[in-house]
């Protein structure tokens, strides 16, 4: 997941009103009793770190793309086929994972999960055939659906009730972080040392990350999970078809035209260093952590106004990349308004899915990862398709296009004068 940037938390002390439809499962389990404040930071940490771990391994391919393709000898479409295969893989784990484990301790599972990802890493690292590469990234499609959806939800069993809310910030803050800080650093790798020694850095992580996920994690008894009865009552929504809708349009906006950034910087905006390259990354994920913390300050208010405006940026920076992006400077402006526009993405489609049915958490937490992750491999997919055929500033042209239908989404929903549903 590629891909999630943060969450809209049931605030703290409160609890979400049941569905109390069949396949739904009870309200989620208070932290246990008896346990320090400590150990429950402790817990959340290695939660925040699997997280993290995860962001990285999925969007590391985005810095090191050229080289892995250069590497194997395929296109840059075929080598955008590590970034479609995570996301497909997640949408299909996220809504099957909770019934499939439905009887298995929530510590073993992220445990078990945290090791998948630590194994792809490392079998990425040492792979002597692009297959092999891409079969990795097939594991990391398993690991994101699943951790997700066990771990997204899980900070309210780890602290006090009175820190639920300030637990779920902690625990999402991972995403922006894994832009700014795991790829950057990755990309940095494969620039010093190779692409190789990059992904075996970030399996040494997971290893680290399972062992204090083993230490500090209490036993977590599974709860019910939610069942295919809730998902298609929730589906019935007006609220959830728009989130749906949107969503698909700014991820595949977004992935479509992202995955390919590094290309364009090195052949349309004339970025000849690989170390320049690097730098541009992390100024655009700079630029996503505070257009995350923006818009989550503003969205839980307004999310159509924050929906249409993340979105008309990104379609705005998208559309001039390949008229004023055509060297270094105009690109890493436009990159900066980029990363501010979609780092306010996912905390408003996960807010919006929040706010279309509020009494059912587990199913709309459920439906935004599989709908998120379908839609990243597909524009990454798509994206792929149209640079092979064309040129990177061209998937840039479509990315914007579509973009702007997100805005077009937004204006009909207010339009259409649609109330909330009540909590």
């Amino acid at each position: 997941m590629t891909t999630i940037d943060s969450t809209a938390p049931t605030p703290a002390g409160s609890r979400p009103r049941s569905t109390a439809r069949r396949g739904s499962g009870p309200a989620t389990p208070p932290a246990p009793a008896g346990r320090s404040p400590l150990k429950g930071r402790l817990a959340v940490l290695a939660v925040t770190l699997g997280i993290f771990t995860i962001v990285t391994s999925e969007i590391l391919p985005i810095g090191l793309l050229t080289r892995i393709g250069d590497d194997f000898g395929v296109s840059d479409g075929t080598a955008g086929l590590m970034m479609t295969l995570p996301g497909l893989l997640a949408a299909c784990a996220a809504p099957t994972v909770i019934p499939a484990t439905a009887r298995i301790d929530r510590r073993l599972m992220l445990c078990a999960f945290i090791a998948l990802l630590a194994l792809a890493n490392l079998l990425a690292a040492v792979a002597p055939a692009y297959w092999l590469v891409l079969l990795s990234r097939v594991l990391v499609g398993v690991v994101i659906g699943g951790f997700w959806s066990i771990g997204a939800g899980l900070a309210a069993r780890l602290v006090p009730a009175e820190s639920a809310g300030r637990a779920t910030a902690v625990v999402f803050s991972a995403v922006p972080l894994g832009s700014v800080v795991g790829v950057p650093a990755g990309t940095f790798l494969g620039d010093l040392a190779g692409w190789r020694l990059a992904c075996a850095a970030v399996g040494a992580l997971a290893v680290a990350v399972l062992v204090l996920t083993a230490l500090v994690l209490p036993p977590l008894p599974a709860v019910r999970a939610t069942g295919p009865a809730a998902l298609r009552e929730v589906l019935r929504g007006v609220h959830t078809r728009f989130a749906l809708l949107m969503t698909f349009l700014i991820v595949l906006a977004h992935f479509g035209a992202y995955t390919y950034v590094t290309p364009f910087l090195e052949r349309t905006a004339h970025v000849a260093s690989a170390g320049t390259v690097t730098v541009f990354l992390l100024v655009y994920g700079v630029a996503g952590v505070v257009g995350n913390f923006a818009g989550g300050a503003v969205v839980g208010r307004r999310p159509r106004t924050v929906f249409g405006l993340a979105a008309g940026l990104l379609a705005l920076a998208t559309l001039l990349l390949p008229v004023l992006g055509r060297g270094p400077v105009g690109a890493l402006a436009l990159l900066v308004v980029w990363g501010v526009a979609y780092g306010a993405v996912p905390v408003t489609s996960q807010t919006w899915f929040a706010k279309a049915a509020p009494g059912a958490p587990e199913a709309t937490s459920v439906l935004f990862t599989a709908s998120f992750q379908a839609t990243f491999s597909l524009g990454a997919l798509a994206g792929g398709l149209v640079v092979d055929r064309t040129s990177p500033a061209a998937v840039m042209t479509l990315g914007g296009a579509t973009a702007v239908l997100v805005v077009l989404a937004a204006w009909l929903h207010f339009a259409k004068r649609l109330e909330w549903p009540r909590s």
